[in-house]
C-alpha cells in the first residue's frame, strides 16, 4: 500500500509521460507486485513480451521502485523479471517452432509486395546472424518480443535461445530496475529517456517500411512496362 500511495504521489507531477495510459499501466503493475510480490514483476514482464503494447520501459522502473520501498530485495526484482523475459521469449519462440519454414513461407507468399525472395534472404541473415540477434535484440524496444519468433521458425537449438536471451534480458532488465531503485519517486524519468530511444527506433522501422514498399512498387511497375513492350513483339 506505500508503493501504491507512493507510486500515485509521483504521477501527480505534471511530467509529460504522467497519466493517461501509463498511470493505468503503472498501476495494475504495482497492485500486482505489491499482491504476489516479485513474483509479480515477473508475470509482468512475460506478458510484456506476449503482448508488446505492455511497455518495459514503465514495468522494470516500477519493480525497482516497488523493491526500493521495501515489498521485496532488488536481487528478487532482477531474478524474477530476467525469468519472466525468459518465459515469455521461450512462449514466442515455441510458436515460431509451430509455424515451422514451410508454413512462415507460405503465409508471407500471400502478403502484397512479398515474395519467396524476401524470406530467403531474411531466412539466410538469421542463419549468418541469429545469435547477435537474439542477443542484442532483447535490448531493442519492438523486437524484444518479434526476434523471438525467428529464431524458433529456423530451429535456433532451444539451449543457445535460452542462454542468449538470459544474458540479453538480464542487461537490459537490470539497468531498468537498478534506476528505477535507486531513482524512487522518480521512476519515471527513465521512461522519458527510454520512450525517447523507442521513438528512434519507431521512426527508423517506418522509414524502412516506406523504402521497401517503394522499391516494391517500382519494381511491379518496371515488370509490368517490360510485359507491355514485349507483348505486341510476341
Amino acid at each position: 500500500m506505500k508503493t501504491m500511495i507512493a507510486l500515485q504521489t509521483a504521477l501527480q507531477d505534471p511530467t509529460p509521460s504522467s497519466g493517461g495510459p501509463l498511470s493505468d499501466i503503472a498501476d495494475w503493475a504495482v497492485n500486482l507486485m505489491e499482491t504476489i510480490g516479485a513474483p509479480g514483476a515477473g508475470l509482468a514482464i512475460a506478458l510484456e513480451n506476449l503482448f508488446p503494447p505492455l511497455p518495459s520501459e514503465v514495468i522494470l522502473p516500477l519493480a525497482g521502485f516497488t523493491a526500493s520501498r521495501g515489498s521485496f530485495t532488488l536481487v528478487e526484482a532482477l531474478f524474477w523479471t530476467t525469468l519472466g523475459s525468459l518465459v515469455g521469449a521461450v512462449a514466442l519462440y515455441w510458436i515460431g517452432r509451430a509455424l515451422g519454414r514451410e508454413r512462415t513461407r507460405r503465409l508471407f507468399a500471400k502478403v502484397p509486395l512479398m515474395d519467396l525472395n524476401d524470406v530467403d534472404r531474411v531466412e539466410a541473415w538469421f542463419d549468418r546472424h541469429g545469435a547477435k540477434a537474439v542477443f542484442f535484440g532483447r535490448m531493442v524496444p519492438l523486437f524484444r518480443s518479434l526476434v523471438s519468433i525467428p529464431a524458433g521458425v529456423t530451429a535456433m537449438p532451444q539451449w543457445k535461445f535460452i542462454g542468449l536471451t538470459t544474458a540479453g534480458s538480464l542487461i537490459w532488465n537490470s539497468i531498468f530496475v537498478v534506476a528505477g531503485f535507486y531513482l524512487g519517486e522518480n521512476w519515471h524519468i527513465v521512461e522519458e529517456y527510454a520512450g525517447i530511444f523507442q521513438k528512434v527506433v519507431i521512426a527508423a522501422v517506418g522509414l524502412y517500411l516506406l523504402y521497401f514498399v517503394a522499391s516494391k512498387v517500382r519494381k511491379v511497375r518496371r515488370a509490368r512496362a517490360e510485359n507491355a513492350v514485349d507483348g505486341p513483339a510476341a
